[in-house]
């Protein structure tokens, strides 16, 4: 039997590290790089199945810590799985939950069980334990599940990065025994891909340690975590530049929870193939659209009696249609469809940014692309 999950590389840039790939799961293939959506309940806020499609969105995220607590897995489950329950044919990833159980602060409790929280929704107690988790994201169902980690705060002392990483990985391997139980157990429900999780701070030499751990169990595919947590810019690019060296060539490598424009074009440099991020979608329901330039924030009064388009020569149905003005006016009336015209637009531009910088990979000019695009973004 063919494994459902292989990742092939296309193109590498000879100046960078960046890569240009196919991830193949059950649910079809995605190419990278790739941004995905945010779908923290099912759901990308104000945006429906078939607008995401028509945003050209390949693969969306789901989170398990939400999704357990409301509407429940075993719910989901018995409606077929997440594809089924949101009617999404295409892949979907589940996060483990670490990251929202962790940054419960005072209503969480780590040990090497796993940890014990208390739900923010109704104040009721949980224990997540790597099989716990497991267990929760094979009921959902998604392509491609996370093995549970402890995400690390920063800053911390070295010493407790290091602790946090070793039972981070004492837990991945938790998670993959239980894993291949489960895999054999429900081999009726379409297969899953286990990705393990990077820790370690800002230090090099954990997280290179991590990763060699990691890469010995032999997963499908791997995930920096613990970054854009409040530490400086440049240790998060160094973290990522440093990690990527000690991940396997031929499997995908995906950096959790970094969103914002230049720093997931400075990452694909690094050899990253996946992304996720609320950057889009928050951003513009707070009516900031992103543009090559950097952000546009459509409530100035500037706008007002601007008729041009979010950004001139972009396609989505935004653009080609709603000027500024009206979208100002949306945002300064409260109307929902603001919300949904500038979260279309943000969606699409991070789809269209990664196919650009994809194509440039393939045709050999990706470190010009990237120097041309860094000049021109703006982050302010």
């Amino acid at each position: 039997m063919n494994d459902p999950f292989t990742f092939e590389l296309i193109a590498q840039d000879e100046q960078t590290g960046a890569r240009a790939g196919v991830l193949h799961t059950p649910h079809g293939a995605i190419e990278t790089p790739v941004f995905m959506p945010v779908g923290t309940q099912a759901t990308v806020k104000t945006l429906d199945q078939g607008d995401l499609v028509e945003a050209q969105a390949q693969i969306i995220l789901g989170n398990a810590y939400h999704l357990y607590l409301r509407p429940g897995h075993e719910l989901i489950d018995r409606a077929g799985g997440l594809h089924a329950f949101m009617s999404w044919q295409r892949p979907i990833l589940t996060d483990s939950g670490g990251f929202q159980v962790f940054s419960l602060g005072d209503l969480n409790t780590i040990s090497e069980e796993g940890v014990r929280f208390q739900s923010h929704l109704d104040g009721s107690h949980h224990l997540f334990s790597p099989e716990k988790v497991m267990e929760i994201e094979h009921s959902l169902g998604a392509d491609i599940i996370m093995a549970f980690d402890e995400c690390t705060p920063y800053p911390c002392e070295r010493e407790y990065a290091q602790r946090s990483m070793e039972m981070t990985l004492r837990w991945a391997e938790r998670c993959r025994v239980r894993h291949q139980q489960l895999s054999e157990e429900r081999c009726h429900r379409p297969p899953q891909a286990l990705f393990g999780i990077l820790q370690g701070s800002i230090y090099p030499d954990l997280r290179q340690k991590c990763a060699r751990a990691l890469v010995d169990m032999d997963l499908p595919g791997y995930a920096i975590g613990g970054l854009a947590v409040g530490e400086p810019r440049e240790d998060m690019i160094e973290v990522i530049s440093s990690t990527t060296q000690h991940l396997p060539v031929h499997k995908p490598r995906y950096l959790m929870g970094v969103g914002l424009p230049h720093d997931l074009i400075e990452a694909v440099g690094h050899g990253v193939d996946m992304f996720d991020c609320v950057v889009p979608t928050r951003n513009a329901r707070n009516g900031t659209a992103f543009t090559r330039n950097g952000r546009l924030r459509l409530k100035n009064a500037r706008h007002a009696e601007d008729d041009a388009p979010i950004e001139e020569g972009c396609s989505c149905k935004t653009c080609m249609h709603y000027s500024r003005a009206y979208l100002r006016h949306l945002f300064q009336t409260g109307e929902f469809l603001g919300l949904h015209l500038a979260t279309f637009h943000n969606i699409f531009f991070f789809q269209q940014l990664m196919q650009d910088a994809r194509q440039a990979i393939i045709e050999g000019h990706f470190a010009q692309w990237q120097r041309d695009f860094l000049a021109s973004y703006r982050d302010e």
